[in-house]
């Protein structure tokens, strides 16, 4: 899958850009704050509805403006054409999204369509911060191969949500027969949404380590596991044995929402013992395992985006990474970086084909192509 043409409107800083993408690689350079995110986290958002970053849809308008528009012309790996529309209004006006012109009736039916996986600076989060941002991304990982888990997930979350309201209303255990119906919820979802982790983390285990061989050049050796109270008793079992507890504390001790991905380095985890360029190197080579599976699973290739992809990385760990992806196996990639001579020689230097675009206050411009077409700077 790549995006052909990318029009945005009154998207965050930039005011309106209308881009042709190459189908390999495309590099944004300018200054920190020009907007070379802000066209990264457009594609994104036409993929997932939502921004990569903290940021609500309100935000997201330019500054002074009522609304933004987004707009992508892709083409799959099969040959099939898509348009993606996506729009948001202040003042009642909301978010709509139009697949071909015709509008979804939710957003969950249009995630998995135009598939993207994203490298950020935000992924430092995935190591340094709590289970929550790990489960979020697995949730999102998976949701995009498979509409299935999405439903089971959404249908425990809202289980959930109820049970635990019901428990801040429960005042002893006797009343605990209420929670029967939920628990019941809970379990059929909760083993559903287990199963279907643990299966995807035992898929990306070996890949993560062999991509992550790569871009250390076999330097160290990591680890990727799940940790669930699921791999050793029923959710069933769990939410019985805890039913006191839970009545006691207000809210659900026991579930799949508690689970973990575990991250290791050289036997420690790597939290602790990894260094920034290596806790970036396996966040790199987990990402690029990601799309890996994506594109097995589902027969088209994501999207890859790289931004600041210069962050905390070492010239031969950048050299090896952009071997890696630059052979025209991962698709489309686009890439942002505020240094615009390091970034051209590394791909020069690789050998690799692609297209170039500077960012200076919101203004997006074509400067070079090198896949075999030219622009006017060229001629």
């Amino acid at each position: 899958m790549y995006i052909r043409k990318l029009s945005l409107l009154n998207f965050k800083n930039i005011a309106q850009a209308d881009l042709e993408l190459a189908p390999g690689i495309n590099c944004f350079t300018g200054r920190n704050g020009a907007g070379k995110t802000n066209v990264i986290d457009a594609v994104w958002y036409l993929s997932m509805c939502k921004s990569a970053l903290a940021m609500t849809d309100g935000q997201s308008v330019r500054h002074g403006e009522k609304f933004f528009m987004l707009n992508g012309e892709y083409l799959s790996d099969g040959g099939r054409r898509e348009t993606v529309t996506c729009s948001f209004r202040r003042g009642g006006g909301g978010k709509t999204l139009k697949r071909n012109g015709k509008e979804y009736e939710r957003l969950s039916e249009h995630i998995g369509l135009v598939p993207a996986v994203i490298v950020s600076p935000a992924d430092a989060f995935l190591v340094s911060d709590a289970a929550d941002e790990r489960r979020k991304w697995l949730n999102s990982f998976i949701s995009q191969n498979d509409r299935g888990y999405l439903d089971a997930l959404i249908r425990y979350n809202h289980a959930l949500a109820e049970r635990n309201r019901l428990l801040k209303q429960l005042r002893n255990p006797a009343q605990g027969e209420l929670l029967e119906v939920f628990d019941m919820q809970l379990e059929t979802h909760g083993e559903v949404i287990h199963a279907k982790r643990a299966a995807t983390i035992r898929r990306l285990g070996p890949v993560v380590a062999r991509y992550y061989r790569t871009i250390s050049g076999d330097r160290e050796q990591v680890e990727l596991s799940y940790r669930s109270e699921l791999n050793d008793r029923p959710l069933g079992d769990l939410l019985a044995a805890s039913r006191e507890k839970d009545i006691a504390n207000q809210f659900t001790t026991s579930g799949i929402h508690r689970d973990d991905m575990t991250m290791k380095i050289g036997g420690y985890p790597l939290k602790k013992y990894g260094s920034q360029g290596q806790q970036k190197s396996f966040l790199i080579a987990l990402k690029l395992a990601q799309h890996a599976i994506i594109a097995e699973t589902a027969g088209e290739r994501p999207i890859l985006l790289l931004d600041d992809l210069f962050d905390k990385l070492d010239a031969a760990r950048l050299s090896a990474l952009i071997g890696l992806v630059g052979d025209g196996s991962f698709g489309q990639i686009i890439i942002s970086d505020c240094n615009h001579a390091r970034l051209t020689s590394i791909l020069d230097g690789c050998g690799v084909r692609y297209a170039l675009f500077g960012v200076e206050d919101g203004t997006v411009t074509e400067t070079h192509r090198n896949d075999g077409t030219c622009d006017e700077a060229d001629r």
